[in-house]
Protein backbone atom coordinates (compact mmCIF):
# COMPACT_ATOMS: atom_id res chain seq x y z
CA UNK A 1 0.00 0.00 0.00
CA UNK A 2 1.43 3.43 -1.14
CA UNK A 3 2.03 6.65 1.42
CA UNK A 4 -0.11 8.96 0.75
CA UNK A 5 2.58 11.31 0.22
CA UNK A 6 3.41 9.68 -2.71
CA UNK A 7 -0.09 9.16 -4.09
CA UNK A 8 -0.29 12.64 -3.56
CA UNK A 9 2.82 13.37 -5.71
CA UNK A 10 1.84 11.14 -8.20
CA UNK A 11 -1.82 12.33 -9.04
CA UNK A 12 -1.50 15.78 -8.26
CA UNK A 13 -1.29 16.85 -11.68
CA UNK A 14 -5.34 15.31 -12.12
CA UNK A 15 -6.10 17.35 -8.72
CA UNK A 16 -4.96 20.51 -10.63
CA UNK A 17 -7.04 19.55 -14.05
CA UNK A 18 -10.55 19.41 -11.29
CA UNK A 19 -9.79 22.48 -10.40
CA UNK A 20 -9.22 24.14 -13.73
CA UNK A 21 -12.00 22.42 -15.07
CA UNK A 22 -14.65 24.30 -12.25
CA UNK A 23 -12.53 27.51 -12.33
CA UNK A 24 -13.69 27.57 -16.34
CA UNK A 25 -17.03 26.63 -16.00
CA UNK A 26 -17.41 29.38 -13.37
CA UNK A 27 -15.49 31.94 -15.47
CA UNK A 28 -18.45 31.27 -18.48
CA UNK A 29 -20.93 31.40 -16.05
CA UNK A 30 -20.13 34.69 -15.46
CA UNK A 31 -19.54 36.22 -18.56
CA UNK A 32 -22.24 34.78 -19.83
CA UNK A 33 -24.63 35.57 -17.63
CA UNK A 34 -23.18 39.64 -17.47
CA UNK A 35 -23.48 39.55 -21.50
CA UNK A 36 -27.09 38.11 -21.41
CA UNK A 37 -28.78 39.68 -18.29
CA UNK A 38 -26.82 42.79 -17.15
CA UNK A 39 -29.56 45.49 -18.26
CA UNK A 40 -27.07 47.56 -20.25
CA UNK A 41 -25.34 44.88 -22.07
CA UNK A 42 -27.12 45.29 -25.41
CA UNK A 43 -27.43 41.53 -25.69
CA UNK A 44 -30.06 41.93 -22.90
CA UNK A 45 -31.63 45.02 -24.85
CA UNK A 46 -31.60 42.79 -27.90
CA UNK A 47 -33.49 39.80 -26.18
CA UNK A 48 -35.86 41.35 -23.81
CA UNK A 49 -37.59 37.69 -23.23
CA UNK A 50 -35.90 35.55 -20.35
CA UNK A 51 -37.00 32.77 -21.77
CA UNK A 52 -34.85 33.39 -25.15
CA UNK A 53 -32.04 34.49 -22.50
CA UNK A 54 -32.12 31.17 -20.44
CA UNK A 55 -31.91 28.86 -23.60
CA UNK A 56 -28.65 30.48 -24.66
CA UNK A 57 -27.24 31.24 -21.44
CA UNK A 58 -28.09 27.24 -21.49
CA UNK A 59 -26.33 26.45 -24.50
CA UNK A 60 -23.65 28.16 -23.59
CA UNK A 61 -22.83 25.90 -20.16
CA UNK A 62 -23.78 23.13 -22.15
CA UNK A 63 -21.28 24.22 -24.43
CA UNK A 64 -18.83 24.97 -21.70
CA UNK A 65 -19.16 21.93 -20.24
CA UNK A 66 -18.73 19.20 -23.25
CA UNK A 67 -15.80 21.04 -24.05
CA UNK A 68 -14.04 20.40 -20.55
CA UNK A 69 -15.24 16.99 -20.42
CA UNK A 70 -13.46 16.35 -23.87
CA UNK A 71 -10.42 18.56 -23.59
CA UNK A 72 -7.45 17.06 -22.94
CA UNK A 73 -7.21 17.73 -19.08
CA UNK A 74 -10.92 16.93 -19.29
CA UNK A 75 -10.37 13.08 -20.58
CA UNK A 76 -7.72 12.68 -18.04
CA UNK A 77 -9.41 14.04 -15.05
CA UNK A 78 -12.07 11.86 -15.07
CA UNK A 79 -14.11 15.76 -15.56
CA UNK A 80 -16.11 15.49 -12.39
CA UNK A 81 -16.51 19.03 -11.88
CA UNK A 82 -18.28 18.49 -8.77
CA UNK A 83 -18.01 16.86 -5.17
CA UNK A 84 -21.19 15.43 -5.24
CA UNK A 85 -19.71 13.40 -8.44
CA UNK A 86 -16.67 12.53 -6.60
CA UNK A 87 -18.45 11.46 -3.71
CA UNK A 88 -21.09 9.38 -5.59
CA UNK A 89 -18.10 7.37 -7.77
CA UNK A 90 -16.25 7.19 -4.24
CA UNK A 91 -19.56 5.23 -2.59
CA UNK A 92 -19.25 3.47 -5.75
CA UNK A 93 -15.84 2.06 -4.91
CA UNK A 94 -14.34 3.36 -7.78
CA UNK A 95 -11.65 6.08 -6.34
CA UNK A 96 -9.85 5.52 -3.61
CA UNK A 97 -10.06 8.44 -0.38
CA UNK A 98 -7.18 10.72 -0.77
CA UNK A 99 -7.77 11.05 -4.62
CA UNK A 100 -11.41 11.74 -3.60
CA UNK A 101 -10.84 14.28 -0.77
CA UNK A 102 -8.51 15.84 -2.72
CA UNK A 103 -10.33 15.93 -5.92
CA UNK A 104 -13.19 17.66 -3.86
CA UNK A 105 -10.80 20.06 -2.02
CA UNK A 106 -9.40 21.16 -5.64
CA UNK A 107 -13.17 21.76 -7.10
CA UNK A 108 -14.17 24.13 -4.65
CA UNK A 109 -10.95 25.98 -4.59
CA UNK A 110 -10.81 26.31 -8.41
CA UNK A 111 -14.39 27.26 -8.48
CA UNK A 112 -13.80 30.14 -6.28
CA UNK A 113 -10.48 31.28 -8.21
CA UNK A 114 -12.39 30.82 -11.16
CA UNK A 115 -14.98 33.45 -10.24
CA UNK A 116 -13.23 35.89 -8.61
CA UNK A 117 -10.83 35.98 -11.79
CA UNK A 118 -14.02 36.27 -13.63
CA UNK A 119 -14.83 39.31 -11.39
CA UNK A 120 -11.35 40.99 -11.86
CA UNK A 121 -11.68 40.67 -15.33
CA UNK A 122 -15.62 41.88 -15.89
CA UNK A 123 -15.84 44.44 -13.00
CA UNK A 124 -18.70 46.35 -11.25
CA UNK A 125 -21.62 44.91 -13.53
CA UNK A 126 -20.83 40.91 -11.91
CA UNK A 127 -21.84 42.68 -8.64
CA UNK A 128 -25.25 44.26 -10.65
CA UNK A 129 -28.42 42.25 -8.58
CA UNK A 130 -29.38 40.55 -11.63
CA UNK A 131 -25.82 39.09 -12.71
CA UNK A 132 -24.34 38.93 -8.79
CA UNK A 133 -21.78 36.76 -8.88
CA UNK A 134 -24.47 34.21 -10.90
CA UNK A 135 -25.17 33.07 -7.29
CA UNK A 136 -27.79 30.19 -6.89
CA UNK A 137 -30.65 30.68 -4.27
CA UNK A 138 -34.22 29.69 -4.47
CA UNK A 139 -37.19 30.71 -6.50
CA UNK A 140 -40.54 31.73 -5.81
CA UNK A 141 -41.29 27.92 -4.52
CA UNK A 142 -38.97 28.91 -1.23
CA UNK A 143 -36.52 25.75 0.05
CA UNK A 144 -38.49 22.89 0.19
CA UNK A 145 -39.10 23.41 -4.31
CA UNK A 146 -34.99 24.13 -4.53
CA UNK A 147 -34.80 20.91 -2.60
CA UNK A 148 -36.70 18.97 -4.65
CA UNK A 149 -35.43 20.32 -8.51
CA UNK A 150 -31.87 19.91 -7.02
CA UNK A 151 -31.77 16.37 -6.54
CA UNK A 152 -34.11 15.81 -9.18
CA UNK A 153 -32.27 16.71 -11.96
CA UNK A 154 -28.86 15.31 -9.99
CA UNK A 155 -30.48 11.88 -10.01
CA UNK A 156 -30.94 12.44 -14.02
CA UNK A 157 -27.81 13.58 -14.78
CA UNK A 158 -25.88 11.07 -12.69
CA UNK A 159 -28.41 8.05 -14.14
CA UNK A 160 -27.70 9.25 -17.67
CA UNK A 161 -23.81 9.06 -16.59
CA UNK A 162 -23.84 5.79 -15.24
CA UNK A 163 -25.63 4.38 -17.79
CA UNK A 164 -23.68 5.97 -20.67
CA UNK A 165 -19.95 5.82 -19.39
CA UNK A 166 -20.46 2.13 -18.43
CA UNK A 167 -21.51 0.90 -21.98
CA UNK A 168 -18.87 0.66 -24.82
CA UNK A 169 -20.79 2.06 -27.60
CA UNK A 170 -21.97 4.87 -25.66
CA UNK A 171 -19.07 5.64 -23.20
CA UNK A 172 -17.53 8.75 -26.24
CA UNK A 173 -21.34 10.48 -26.24
CA UNK A 174 -21.27 10.54 -21.68
CA UNK A 175 -19.75 14.54 -21.99
CA UNK A 176 -22.26 15.03 -24.62
CA UNK A 177 -25.21 13.30 -22.68
CA UNK A 178 -24.36 15.51 -19.82
CA UNK A 179 -23.82 18.94 -21.43
CA UNK A 180 -27.17 18.59 -22.93
CA UNK A 181 -29.02 17.93 -19.62
CA UNK A 182 -27.14 21.01 -18.34
CA UNK A 183 -28.40 23.08 -21.26
CA UNK A 184 -31.93 21.99 -20.90
CA UNK A 185 -31.62 22.48 -16.85
CA UNK A 186 -30.90 25.43 -16.77
CA UNK A 187 -33.57 26.36 -19.59
CA UNK A 188 -36.00 24.94 -17.33
CA UNK A 189 -35.29 24.08 -14.18
CA UNK A 190 -33.19 27.25 -13.14
CA UNK A 191 -36.47 29.40 -12.29
CA UNK A 192 -36.70 26.80 -9.16
CA UNK A 193 -33.57 26.78 -8.08
CA UNK A 194 -31.08 28.96 -9.84
CA UNK A 195 -29.84 25.31 -11.49
CA UNK A 196 -26.50 24.46 -9.33
CA UNK A 197 -26.27 20.70 -9.06
CA UNK A 198 -22.99 21.21 -7.70
CA UNK A 199 -21.78 22.68 -3.82
CA UNK A 200 -18.45 23.75 -4.98
CA UNK A 201 -20.37 25.49 -7.97
CA UNK A 202 -22.62 27.74 -5.43
CA UNK A 203 -19.92 27.53 -2.84
CA UNK A 204 -17.90 29.94 -5.33
CA UNK A 205 -20.59 32.09 -5.66
CA UNK A 206 -22.17 32.92 -2.38
CA UNK A 207 -18.34 33.91 -0.96
CA UNK A 208 -17.81 36.77 -2.75
CA UNK A 209 -21.67 37.57 -2.74
CA UNK A 210 -22.24 37.36 0.67
CA UNK A 211 -25.12 35.60 0.32
CA UNK A 212 -26.05 32.35 1.67
CA UNK A 213 -29.72 32.00 1.40
CA UNK A 214 -30.80 28.34 2.24
CA UNK A 215 -27.48 26.99 0.95
CA UNK A 216 -27.74 23.78 2.89
CA UNK A 217 -30.29 23.05 -0.37
CA UNK A 218 -26.62 23.31 -2.22
CA UNK A 219 -24.74 20.95 -0.05
CA UNK A 220 -27.40 18.53 0.42
CA UNK A 221 -29.66 18.00 -2.72
CA UNK A 222 -27.14 17.23 -5.46
CA UNK A 223 -25.20 14.93 -3.06
CA UNK A 224 -28.55 13.02 -2.32
CA UNK A 225 -30.05 13.12 -5.92
CA UNK A 226 -26.54 11.49 -7.21
CA UNK A 227 -26.08 8.94 -4.61
CA UNK A 228 -29.68 7.56 -5.11
CA UNK A 229 -29.26 7.23 -8.53
CA UNK A 230 -26.39 5.46 -8.19
CA UNK A 231 -28.24 2.93 -5.25
CA UNK A 232 -30.90 2.60 -8.29
CA UNK A 233 -28.15 1.57 -10.98
CA UNK A 234 -26.38 -0.78 -8.73
CA UNK A 235 -29.47 -2.61 -7.86
CA UNK A 236 -30.46 -2.41 -11.27
CA UNK A 237 -27.27 -3.40 -13.34
CA UNK A 238 -24.97 -4.63 -10.30
CA UNK A 239 -21.81 -3.17 -8.32
CA UNK A 240 -19.83 -4.88 -11.40
CA UNK A 241 -21.45 -2.69 -14.18
CA UNK A 242 -19.70 0.45 -12.65
CA UNK A 243 -16.48 0.51 -14.57
CA UNK A 244 -14.75 3.85 -13.79
CA UNK A 245 -14.90 6.88 -12.59
CA UNK A 246 -14.21 8.97 -15.98
CA UNK A 247 -17.24 10.49 -17.37
CA UNK A 248 -15.43 9.47 -21.27
CA UNK A 249 -13.16 7.05 -21.44
CA UNK A 250 -12.71 6.68 -24.70
CA UNK A 251 -9.03 8.02 -25.11
CA UNK A 252 -5.63 6.88 -24.41
CA UNK A 253 -4.52 8.86 -21.03
CA UNK A 254 -3.80 7.87 -17.95
CA UNK A 255 -6.38 6.71 -15.70
CA UNK A 256 -5.95 7.29 -11.47
CA UNK A 257 -9.41 5.44 -10.56
CA UNK A 258 -10.23 1.68 -9.88
CA UNK A 259 -10.78 1.02 -13.15
CA UNK A 260 -12.27 -2.34 -15.01
CA UNK A 261 -12.76 -0.41 -18.44
CA UNK A 262 -11.97 -2.12 -21.23
CA UNK A 263 -11.51 -0.25 -24.79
Amino acid sequence: MRAPSEVVREHWPEYLMEAAGLGIFMISAAVVTSLLEYPHSPLHQLLPDPVIRRVLIGTAMGLTAIGIIYSPWGKRSGAHLNPAVTVTFFRLGKIHGLDALFYVLAQFVGGLIGLLVAAMAIGMVIEHPTVNYVVTVPGLGGAGMAFAAEASISFWLMLVVLIASNQTKLNAWTGVFAGVLVAVYITVEAPLSGMSMNPARSFASAIPAHLWTDFWVYLTAPLFGMLLAAECYVRICGAHRVLCAKLCHHNITRCIFCCNYMH
